[in-house]
């Protein structure tokens, strides 16, 4: 099978580079990588001025607007490729993760995407499980209820079917994906986190099976963001765009009871980083008004995902669409 690898990039270099030279170090080699590099981003286009791709078959694409979504969706209109590798710019696949992805699909053609761990560092130092704890057993799974489990990053055991992959560390079949492309209804000026849930339960509904398979590895560095999305650092806008694209991007594929219990759950309970009123209840005494904060933006993400779902709902059934 022919194998494309999209790397979409934004000022970060030197990540970049060692990204590249994990894909140089493939067993199984790609037959087209595509960089996708912002018009404004003269840090990255200084690098691949001078940057010796030596065997590596590179394809660079200039990205106009902002967000990751903007960027992936130029490089799927531009690949080749009968597989569709995706990995971010922090990231460097180990030796095996081109091939490894590869058997997995000649075994299925069922299998219309496929995923693997992303081992997380902090600096060069691999970060201790506790300091982003997850359940091994439990990856990649929507509960009934519309409650997203990701738990990628620490997944182990054996290759099993899942709901949704993680954005630095997947692959679809070309024919999966045809002619569809991430949501351009998810928020966020660059990063854009969830934006993979959608997609890949847009795949689940069409019939195609996800494959998570922790020994499809890469190693992910987590490096400096450049917008509002500081990784560990509240931010009000932030955690707005976090909850309003889950919340629409659950809505598209629950029932209506489904739909009523996961937002009466979300309001009601929530969770540590999306909150509902027990979860602010639960942290008020450690972190105060903090805690309130949270809350708040957390519902006021939850309330525009349901508008923003609405607005499509509307539109997809007025005449004239």
């Amino acid at each position: 099978m022919k194998v494309t690898v999209i790397v979409p990039t934004y000022r970060r270099p030197r990540d970049l580079a060692n990204c590249l030279e994990g894909l140089k170090n493939q067993v199984r080699l790609a037959d087209e990588i595509i960089v996708t590099v912002r018009d404004i981003d003269t840090q990255t286009w200084t690098f691949l001025e001078t940057f010796n791709p030596e065997t590596l078959p590179l394809n660079i694409i200039t990205v106009t607007a902002s967000g990751v979504i903007a960027a992936l969706n130029m490089a799927l209109d531009a690949a080749h490729g009968d597989i569709i590798a995706i990995t971010d710019d922090d990231a460097v696949p180990r030796p095996e993760w081109l091939a490894r992805i590869e058997t997995h699909f000649l075994s299925d053609d069922r299998i219309g995407g496929v995923g693997g761990r992303d081992w997380m560092y902090a600096g060069t130092q691999l970060q201790d499980a506790s300091m982003h704890p997850g359940n091994p057993e439990t990856v990649g799974q929507v509960q009934w209820f519309g409650q997203v489990i990701g738990n990628h990053h620490v997944g182990k055991g054996e290759a099993r079917e899942v709901d949704v992959l993680k954005g630095v560390n997947m692959s679809f079949r070309g024919k999966a994906i045809g002619q569809k492309r991430f949501d351009t209804r998810m928020r966020g000026t660059s990063a854009q986190i969830h934006y993979e849930i959608e997609f890949c339960l847009s795949l689940k509904r069409a019939g195609w099976k996800l494959v998570y398979d922790p020994k499809i590895a890469v190693d992910h560095y987590q490096g400096q963001r450049f917008d509002e999305d500081q990784r560990n650092q509240f931010n009000e806008l932030a955690r707005f765009n976090i909850v309003h694209n889950k919340t629409l991007a659950v809505l598209e594929h629950l029932s209506p009871i489904q739909r009523f219990t996961f937002m009466f759950w979300a309001i009601l309970v929530g969770t540590r980083g999306e909150r509902g009123l027990i979860q602010c209840l639960r942290f008020l005494p450690s972190e105060g008004i903090l805690s309130v904060k949270k809350l708040i933006a957390s519902l006021q993400g939850r309330w525009q995902g349901v508008q923003t779902w609405r607005q499509t709902v509307q539109l997809n059934s007025s005449p004239e669409a």
